[in-house]
């Protein structure tokens, strides 16, 4: 036996020992937030900080095994390291990427052109920082969502699997202290914390610190810290009844802390960029040694065979519940959670995930296609009810959600109410009407028989000479030709893109310029989240304005709630606003949306502006 294969047998029985199923039980758990996040149920709107757990693990397990080597052979064998994650990871990932392409290739060949260069960046592993030099948000992203948006991620393990046995080894060979150790790797995850905490611009866009490889290097670190100061190899399979019961609280709380942030955060707590991140990998590296203790009772909960199941396949599910959920969702959908689609889709997935594991990532991984080709043998009736149950799901999908247009190739024209290449919905009567609750501040819904925006009914209060301004984005240009009907003079200020920080600018102009009427229309959100002290500002700024009607959003992006709660509490503490809520309208009405799910149809536009005209109480000044 050669030197190597000896370091490689000591290694496959090292790796046997390490094992650690309550990791696995925290990895299911994991996967399972990430899954519901990008299935937008609302239980779940941390979801996304399952990756975040995941680096913790990364970091743990990694450096974990890079030290026990080292203790055993005094060196890395750093390229039988790198081909043994090249093998984990890379054939799941290419099966993937080969599948997506197919179906792209077959059904939608212009988005398989727009994702020529996220496609060669996800198998080179520096997709991230292609999303960021090509500013590219994973939150406010317009257009169909990339299906493989998801592999940043993977990036930046990537990274760290091949920078960091490079730096360890270079700290290993010059000092043995362990204390030593620790500090650098402590040093280098403060730095990335305060990096960023730097870059972050609160209440915009957080996409540079969370795909980035630098901002998101503290979560690994802290897990290769936890791998120094408890190295998994050095801990006892039995403690004293006290110790396990005080080490079985910590993971149990900590678990329960974990399982609450995801319930009661989201990606647009400024918090979170500002050290609170940093604390959630803290306390995961908590629970991360409780549960890779072997003598702890929360191990072998978290480490039952059905989570045991799920953490073992979390990578292949990671991969592929992305695109499934991406393409088997419909472009528009403001009908809520369709629960028969996305038990589909979660069928989809585990099927898929659990073939690739099995038939395709694990053999290549344990070299079985090389020494045992029968191994891997599909035997033809398996093969036939697997194709008949993905045919039968297809069929099932395709009844739920019907055919969807995923093209990215979609422009949106600037000319008020036009939008090219849109299809326009069937045209059907529902109208809304004013429903306002006087315990809350006005809020303008909808009922079963609203008045005509242009009927002569409608805004009797209203003095012809009583200026109305409308500040806006593209969503207000759609309805200004029904605004225009129902309030001739009506002055529209709407941009496409509009972000809420540039409407102060306008407002400034408006009044130097003495457009700014008795009654100010605001329609801003739909392009972003938003710091709310500037948004009080901007309500301030509008002086002794007799009426703000401020309208909320329906956009099938993430910061829609969070927008819209903000909309909602600015407008309470404002007496003279009157919030339109266009989401709560809009449920339900596809027909009223293009296939961007923001834009408005004809239908939608005119829909749109009886609920502004019934909203609008303004009238003639002194």
């Amino acid at each position: 036996m050669t030197t190597s294969d000896s370091i490689r047998s000591k290694h496959s029985s090292l790796d046997q020992k390490l094992y650690m199923p309550g990791l696995d039980g925290l990895r299911a758990i994991s996967v399972l937030a990430v899954i519901a996040y990008h299935l937008n149920l609302s239980w779940a709107p941390g979801g996304f900080l399952g990756v975040g757990v995941f680096f913790v693990l990364s970091g743990y397990l990694i450096t974990d095994q890079l030290i026990a080597q080292w203790q055993d052979t005094q060196r890395l064998d750093l390229k039988n390291f790198w081909m043994r994650r090249l093998r984990r990871l890379m054939p799941g990932l290419f099966l993937m990427l080969g599948i997506v392409s197919l179906y792209l290739f077959l059904f939608d060949r212009s988005m398989l052109i727009s994702l020529k260069g996220d496609l060669l960046s996800a198998v080179l592993y520096f997709n991230n920082w292609w999303l960021i030099f090509h500013q590219v948000s994973y939150f406010e992203s317009f257009g169909p969502p990339s299906p493989i948006g998801h592999l940043w991620s993977l990036a930046i393990e990537e990274q760290f699997y091949l920078l960091w046995p490079l730096i360890l080894a270079l700290l290993l060979r010059f000092t043995s202290q362990r204390s030593k150790l620790v500090l650098f790797t402590i040093i280098g995850a403060a730095a990335s914390v305060v990096a960023m905490a730097l870059i972050y611009d609160a209440g915009t866009d957080p996409s540079r610190v969370y795909y980035g490889s630098d901002t998101r290097a503290f979560a690994l670190l802290i897990g290769a810290v936890l791998a120094m100061v408890w190295p998994s190899r050095r801990l006892p399979k039995q403690l004293p009844r006290k110790s396990r019961f005080i080490l079985d609280l910590v993971g149990a709380a900590g678990l329960f802390g974990i399982i609450l942030i995801i319930w009661r955060t989201n990606e647009y707590n400024a918090s979170l960029y500002l050290g609170g991140l940093a604390l959630f990998s803290i306390l995961t590296a908590v629970v991360t040694a409780v549960l890779a203790h072997p003598a702890t009772l929360s191990g072998q909960i978290l480490g039952c065979k059905p989570l045991r199941w799920i953490g073992v396949r979390s990578y292949s599910l990671y991969l592929w519940h992305f695109p499934v959920i991406i393409l088997t969702s419909p472009a528009v959908d403001t009908g809520g959670l369709n629960v028969g689609r996305m038990v589909i889709q979660l069928t989809i997935t585990l099927i898929l995930a659990a073939f690739s594991y099995k038939y395709v990532e694990e053999p290549i991984r344990r070299g079985s296609f090389a020494r045992r080709p029968e191994r891997i043998h599909i035997p033809a009736p398996l093969l036939l009810r697997s194709t008949g149950v993905m045919v039968i799901i297809s069929l099932l999908l395709f009844v739920y959600t019907g055919p969807s247009d995923l093209s990215k190739n979609q422009t949106y024209a600037t000319a008020p109410g036009v939008v090219k290449g849109m299809n326009i919905g069937p045209l059907t009567e529902n109208k809304p009407s004013p429903n306002i609750d006087p315990k809350e501040p006005d809020v303008i819904t909808p009922d079963e028989k609203p008045p005509v925006a242009n009927s002569p009914t409608v805004n009797s209060e209203i003095k012809t000479d009583a200026m109305i301004t409308a500040i806006g984005d593209s969503v207000i240009l759609g309805a200004e030709p029904y605004l225009k009907k129902s309030f001739p003079g009506i002055i529209i200020d709407g941009e496409l893109g509009r972000q809420m920080y540039q409407a102060q600018d306008v407002v400034n102009q408006l009044k130097a310029e003495g457009k700014l009427g008795s009654c100010v229309i605001i329609e801003l959100g739909s392009n972003g989240p938003f710091k709310m002290e500037e948004f009080r500002t901007l309500l301030i700024s509008l002086g002794n304005v007799q009426q703000i009607v401020i309208i909320n959003t329906r956009v099938p992006k993430r910061w829609q709630d969070t927008v819209n709660s903000d909309l909602a509490e600015a407008a309470a503490e404002f007496p003279q606003a009157t919030l339109v809520d266009w989401y709560a309208a809009s449920q339900g009405k596809d027909s009223y949306f293009y296939e961007d799910g923001v834009h408005l149809s004809p239908q939608g536009a005119e829909y749109y502006a009886s609920l502004i005209s019934d909203a609008v109480k303004v009238t003639k000044g002194p």
